[in-house]
């Protein structure tokens, strides 16, 4: 059994937007850390109205009693003085969306602290949780790292692995290491502040990119292999989706079964049987939970009950 570890509480500023963020800001404030301020994202305009959102985590800290700003950008003087003026310790960013110059870097007295979703260096930027299932990795988890001035470059102070298994899908993934950050970010500030966690700089071999992502990538392209789509499936569940289109509208394909029928001769995207079994590039794919536009997600059976797709159908 391990215990909390004991750390003077802090005074920081909070910076992030989704509720990726939520657990950790949540676990500073259970740590007693003084939240001096939130930075996140302005509001959005969402839903059918149009009307204006506050982001997770200004609803979180709202909630909480927080004064929350959200400039647009860092490159004002004003805007950077009054985050220096706020006489921090150190500022905890975890999925923000904007770049901080070396002037909010540097204000902290410890600096820009980083809680990043993947094993650096492998899947810097920004989706790497999606990115990891994509590339069929069996592992990845959560860095806490000192911020500098490039693309997640910053050198680490904890590191925790996850496995990811052929039941993963990027929203458990998210979920679990959400929870791996705000596990992690107490101990790592006391680390920190205590001197007992030496940064170190991240491995030079191993580098890789995880560039946002699209709506338009998640269009299936049945040519490709069946396990290769499968984990494109998952990875994008919910969002942004994979789908396919029929008869000009968008299915989403929220969960898929790959089956080993070795060669075929049906074209690749072919319906080849009524429980939705379509040909691949390599083996085919059973599609089991969809959702058509502007419809509830639904088991493939009771979809095919309302929408019938017949075998022969060819998609893409």
């Amino acid at each position: 059994m391990t215990s909390e570890p004991n750390i003077a509480p802090l005074r920081l500023a909070f910076m992030g937007t989704p509720d990726f963020a939520v657990p950790v800001l949540r676990a500073l404030i259970t740590a007693g850390h003084e939240i001096a301020a939130v930075y996140t994202q302005p509001p959005r305009p969402a839903g059918r109205g149009k009307k204006q959102r506050p982001s997770p985590v200004q609803a979180f800290a709202e909630d909480a009693g927080i004064e929350v700003r959200y400039p647009v950008s860092f490159k004002s003087t004003e805007d950077q003085a009054a985050f220096s003026a706020l006489g921090l310790d150190v500022a905890v960013v975890v999925a923000y969306g904007l770049l901080l110059p070396k002037a909010l870097l540097d204000a902290p007295r410890l600096g820009c602290v980083n809680v990043h979703a993947s094993l650096l260096p492998r899947w810097r930027g920004a989706a790497p949780i999606q990115r990891a299932i994509l590339a069929g990795d069996t592992e990845t988890g959560v860095t806490i790292m000192a911020m500098d001035e490039g693309l997640d470059t910053g050198a680490m102070l904890l590191a925790q692995p996850v496995a990811i298994t052929s039941e993963t899908t990027g929203e458990s993934l998210h979920d679990e290491l959400a929870a791996l950050g705000a596990k992690l970010i107490a101990p790592a500030l006391a680390g920190l502040a205590d001197g007992s966690i030496e940064p170190q700089a991240q491995p030079a071999e191993g580098v890789t990119y995880a560039a946002k992502l699209t709506r338009e990538e998640g269009r299936i392209d049945f040519t490709r292999p069946a396990v290769e789509i499968e984990r494109k499936i998952r990875a994008l569940a919910p969002w942004p989706g994979a789908w396919f289109e029929h008869d000009g509208k968008r299915i989403k394909v929220l969960a898929s079964e790959v089956l080993a029928l070795g060669p075929l001769t049906n074209d690749p995207g072919t319906v080849l049987d009524p429980e939705l079994t379509v040909s691949c590039g390599e083996d085919a794919l059973r599609l089991t939970r969809l959702q058509r536009e502007g419809k509830g997600v639904m088991a493939a059976g009771d979809l095919l009950r309302g929408y019938p797709i017949d075998p022969g159908t060819r998609f893409g």
